[in-house]
């Protein structure tokens, strides 16, 4: 599919950043830097068939996990403003790392939009643990970001459980390149589940949207050797507080696009799909890359 040109608007008056988009068919709006906040999506899509998405990937500044907290911030809050300017009812920052930076700014300046960010799912990691000693796989930013070390001092310190933060800068490429298991990033990631085990940790906490996505195959490690390791992600509870705004808010779509699409006519038409993907860079791979990882028709189109 060729790329159509489009233009963010992101410099509207601030005056209208207390609306809240009423409508109930109106799309919910995902962020990240990159694809691994699809692991979000498909949560969402999930628990909440009926709703519309718009999904915007940063992909001209990917990835985020090794930039400054200021511009991590500016990113982030000119990406929600696109996403306002969109339409959006409520607002997914769907990156650990942009939540960590930008999460309080970005619902400081949209007081009346419901915006959910992202946090290591910790909390039930180390309420789950047996061992008392957990791992967190995520990026340099998301371990140094303050909405996770709140969690570590509030949650893990008086519950007496050690937290490792694990940070390995191959695993995103690897999710993008398809996770082969032939290469050295799966050897390592192997060989880390062992060390892992033998540090008599029970619990990995996966802190990265894009880590999911090879959450099979650290299942698939986990019981060829036979190893007590539990896997969490916080996609699920995500999606549980989006559907709760919602209804908190009477703004639950009342028709499921999913019924649209089977019944449209031309298989390019793409008006009544539930996710739309937009991207800030041109890239030729990206929509093989997205539909590998939803296994999916999307429609995707570029921001300038």
């Amino acid at each position: 599919m060729k790329p159509q040109a489009l233009t963010a608007n992101i410099h509207k008056n601030n005056t209208d950043k207390k609306a809240l988009n009423q409508d109930r068919d109106a799309p919910i709006g995902l962020f990240d830097s990159g694809v691994g906040g699809l692991s979000i999506y498909k949560h969402l899509a999930e628990q909440l068939p009926a709703e519309r998405y718009v999904y915007y990937a940063d992909t001209l500044h990917v990835p985020y996990g090794n930039r400054d907290s200021d511009d991590i911030q500016a990113l982030t809050l000119t990406a929600v403003e696109w996403l306002y300017q969109q339409g959006c009812k409520l607002i997914v920052i769907a990156c650990n790392s942009a939540s960590a930076y930008a999460l309080d700014a970005a619902r400081q300046q949209y007081p009346q939009l419901p915006i959910v960010g992202l946090v290591p799912a910790l909390k039930p990691a180390v309420l789950t643990s047996q061992s008392g000693h957990v791992a967190v796989l995520a990026t340099k930013a998301t371990l140094n970001g303050t909405l996770l070390n709140q969690v570590i001092a509030d949650i893990a310190v008086p519950n007496h459980t050690i937290v490792t933060k694990y940070f390995d800068p191959n695993l995103v490429p690897w999710v993008e390149a398809g996770m082969p298991k032939i290469s050295e990033t799966a050897k390592h990631l192997r060989q880390q589940v062992q060390q892992f085990a033998d540090d008599d940790i029970d619990c990995l906490v996966l802190g990265c949207t894009h880590y999911p996505f090879f959450k099979d195959f650290l299942m698939d490690e986990i019981e060829a050797l036979q190893l007590s390791i539990q896997i969490l992600d916080s996609g699920h509870a995500i999606a549980a507080r989006v559907q709760s705004l919602l209804a908190h808010r009477g703004l639950l779509a009342a028709q499921n696009p999913v019924a649209q699409i089977e019944q449209t006519d031309s298989p390019h038409d793409y008006s009544s799909y539930p996710l739309i993907f937009y991207a800030s860079k041109y890239d030729n791979q990206l929509n093989g890359l997205v539909q590998r990882l939803l296994g999916a028709r999307i429609q995707i189109q570029y921001v300038v």
